[in-house]
C-alpha cells in the first residue's frame, strides 16, 4: 500500500490497485492510494486510511477484462458483485448469508464482477456473461463495500485491457500503459 498526496474533506481519493496505473493520474494532483492486487488488499489499504482521514468521494480507476469481445474503452460500472464468493453454499451451511450483495452505484453503465482470480477464458468467463457481468476484475467490489460502509460516494472506472479469455495475461501486460493513459484522460475530464 502506498498513499500518494494527502487527503482532505474536500476532494475525491482515487483508488488503484497498482502503480503502473496510476502512472497518468497524478497530474491531476489528488490523493492516490496504490493498494496492492486483490480484493484483500484494496480492502484492508482503503479502510486502513479512510479509517485515518475522509474525503470527499472516492473513485477506482483500473483495468478490466470485457465479457463481451466487441466491448472496448472507459466505463462508469453500474453494479458490483463478487463473484468467487460462494453465497449460496455459505447461507445454506449457516443459516445466514453472509458475504455481500450486489452493490448498486448509478443507474447507468456497465455491470462489474470482481474476484481474487484474473479470469482468462472457459467456464468461468462463460458463468460470469450468463450472470450479466459485462467487465471483470480483482479490487472494485472491496473498494465499493469499503468506501459504502464509511459513508462515502464511490465510482468505479473501468478500462478495457483484455477479453478475459485466453491470451489475457499478455494482452493486459502488452496495453497497460496505454490503459493507464486513457484512465488519466478520464479523470481530466471528470467533474465532481
Amino acid at each position: 500500500m502506498k498513499l500518494h498526496r494527502t487527503i482532505s474533506i474536500d476532494r475525491p481519493l482515487l483508488v488503484v490497485a497498482l502503480e503502473e496505473e496510476a502512472r497518468h493520474l497524478h497530474a491531476a494532483d489528488l490523493p492516490v492510494l496504490v493498494t496492492g492486487v486483490g480484493k484483500i488488499r484494496a480492502a484492508w489499504a482503503l479502510a486502513a486510511v479512510l479509517a485515518k482521514q475522509r474525503p470527499s468521494s472516492v473513485i477506482n480507476l483500473g483495468t478490466a477484462g470485457a465479457l463481451d469481445d466487441n466491448l472496448r474503452g472507459t466505463h462508469l460500472v453500474s453494479r458490483v458483485i463478487q463473484h468467487d464468493y460462494d453465497h449460496q453454499g455459505i447461507s445454506g451451511l449457516t443459516g445466514t448469508p453472509y458475504g455481500g450483495p450486489p452493490i448498486e452505484l448509478r443507474p447507468e453503465g456497465l455491470v462489474l464482477a470482481s474476484g481474487d482470480r484474473f479470469v482468462e477464458g472457459g467456464p468461468e468467463r462463460d458463468r460470469l456473461t450468463a450472470a450479466g457481468a459485462s467487465l471483470v476484475d480483482m479490487e472494485g467490489y472491496a473498494v465499493a463495500m469499503v468506501a459504502r460502509e464509511f459513508g462515502l460516494e464511490v465510482t468505479l472506472v473501468k478500462e478495457v485491457s483484455d477479453t478475459a479469455g485466453a491470451g489475457a495475461a499478455s494482452d493486459w501486460r502488452r496495453t497497460l500503459d496505454a490503459c493507464a493513459a486513457r484512465l488519466g484522460g478520464w479523470l481530466s475530464q471528470y467533474r465532481a
